[in-house]
């Protein structure tokens, strides 16, 4: 995957007077504090503009890519929909706002933006002036706390990537329910990759479901989590980085895997699918092996070459893939 070339012009704009070595050592520091946790009360991890252009330059690319590939599985249950209004919760320099709008291009009337550091509002916005789509350059960008009261009306659409894990976790079943009275249609919650971000994802499962949510996406059902000890939920977007990307992220590789947990709700219910692809699959001469999630629970299953239409079906399948025949799945 790669990054929207309007947005990808902007970046290097951005950082083009910026010293690499810089940027690099600064996004270490910043990941450091962040595995430490957030401050006492609630303060800045952001201190400076610095800090905010390390932070994107570091971020902005691979979670674009977990939020690209999570909503992008929403839009295919929910097929002939598109929203018109959109909110990004705790948006930092407005990501999933521009991974929405490549996904529905055109198709977005209005984007409402929520993020408490200034540095960063004033950085998306810059961001945002790159772009061919009224809707992003036009965007309502409202600065708030999220641990502190606030109230917008409902939105289509409803993105929070990489904030549950900020809250504290006593104020996560309100801000929960927040999020949900501000959705009119759909919400998509996206967390890390890691067991941590896995179980506050399934808490956030299990909470709006009780609120009468319709499950949208990745789970092909609304029973409990089949996933328990040492598993968990999670899916992998690639993309393609920059070398100024590399430089920054001190790697040499060409692209970067994040991995990412999500759950989606609607107000109403989506296409169904038979199951969900968990795991690489492993493919090997005249088999293919499939972990999948299913209505059943996990399940183990091995497509051969002598079943033709299935074993064609499955080649095409990978990691994070819906499972749309029955068949498949035996």
């Amino acid at each position: 995957m790669e990054l929207p070339r309007e947005l990808r012009q902007a970046m290097e704009s951005e950082l083009a007077s910026r010293s690499s070595k810089k940027l690099a050592a600064i996004a270490a520091k910043l990941s450091e504090r962040y595995r430490a946790g957030l401050p006492p009360g609630g303060g800045k991890l952001l201190q400076s503009q610095e800090d905010v252009a390390a932070y994107a330059a570091f971020r902005l690319p691979a979670t674009y890519a977990a939020v690209y590939a999570a909503v992008g599985q929403v839009q295919d249950r929910l097929p002939g929909w598109h929203p018109n209004t959109v909110l990004d919760v705790g948006a930092g320099p407005g990501t999933a706002m521009w991974a929405a709008a490549a996904l529905w291009p055109r198709l977005i009337n209005r984007i409402t933006l929520i993020e408490r550091e200034e540095d960063m509002i004033d950085l998306g916005q810059r961001l945002a002036a790159h772009s061919s789509f009224s809707a992003v350059q036009e965007a309502t960008w409202r600065r708030f706390d999220l641990r502190g009261k606030w109230a917008f009306t409902p939105h289509d659409l409803v993105i929070a990537s990489y904030v549950l894990g900020e809250m504290p976790s006593s104020h996560s079943e309100a801000f929960i329910r927040k999020l949900w009275e501000t959705t009119s249609h759909t919400l998509v919650i996206i967390e890390p990759g890691t067991p941590a971000g896995f179980t506050r994802i399934r808490q956030a499962r299990e909470q709006l479901l009780d609120l009468g949510g319709q499950l949208t996406a990745p789970c092909p059902h609304d029973k409990p989590c089949p996933m328990s000890g040492r598993d968990w939920c999670h899916f992998a977007a690639r993309v393609s980085r920059s070398r100024l990307h590399r430089q920054i992220k001190a790697g040499e590789l060409a692209y970067e895997d994040e991995k990412f947990s999500f759950i989606s709700m609607s107000r109403s219910s989506g296409t169904p699918i038979q199951g969900r692809v968990i795991r690489h699959p492993q493919v090997r001469t005249g088999l293919i092996r499939l972990e999948l999630c299913t209505p059943q629970g996990l399940r183990n299953t091995v497509v051969t070459r002598k079943d033709r239409e299935p074993f064609r079906r499955a080649r095409n399948l990978r990691w994070g893939s819906a499972v749309l025949e029955p068949d498949d799945q035996e």
